[in-house]
């Protein structure tokens, strides 16, 4: 529960930096928030800034993978434009965050898996639905135990009763 607690409090900080006009790092991976390397070819987070896209494309990523809806409260509004911009191919298949569904998981898999030679970044607003997918597709797609799975997931949260449900649903 920790972890959920910071996710929370780092997520308000970020809403409350980007009211101010303050961009926030951009030096390094790291600063991204709820930044999680997941393998060599698959990073996540939460949303980058327009700054961070350029050290993300920097860092050799090609592919940007979005799944919190393009109207959420700290989305980047053109994130379609400043990543082609970068020669970034871009998926956005947005999730509401209190009614996932197995339909987006089934498109993320899609596109996960049809990227498979590419340095793949994946981001939501919190990185919250995110490693619930990583969770549920290790398990489900790759047969990963899920107290393995588990792992980089709680990492950033431990899921809300709904996500619960959804990632223990088959």
């Amino acid at each position: 529960m920790t972890n959920t607690f910071s996710t929370t409090l780092g997520y308000l900080g970020t809403r409350v930096r980007q009211r101010l006009g303050l961009a926030g790092p951009a030096d390094k991976l790291e600063d991204i928030f709820n930044y999680l390397q997941l393998d060599e070819r698959t990073a996540t987070s939460g949303q980058p800034t327009q700054e961070q896209f350029r050290l993300i494309q920097a860092k050799g990523y090609t592919t940007v993978i979005n799944l919190a809806p393009k109207n959420h409260e700290n989305a980047l509004g053109n994130e379609d434009e400043v990543l082609t911009d970068l020669g970034i191919r871009y998926f956005h298949h947005p999730v509401v965050f209190t009614d996932p569904k197995r339909e987006d998981f089934d498109r993320f898999v899609a596109v996960f898996e049809r990227c498979d030679d590419e340095r793949i970044w994946v981001h939501c607003a919190a990185n919250m639905r995110v490693s619930a997918f990583f969770y549920k597709y290790r398990v489900e797609q790759l047969g990963w135990d899920k107290a393995h799975a588990r792992t980089d997931m709680h990492k950033i949260w431990e899921p809300i009763k709904v996500w619960q449900q959804f990632i223990e649903r088959a």
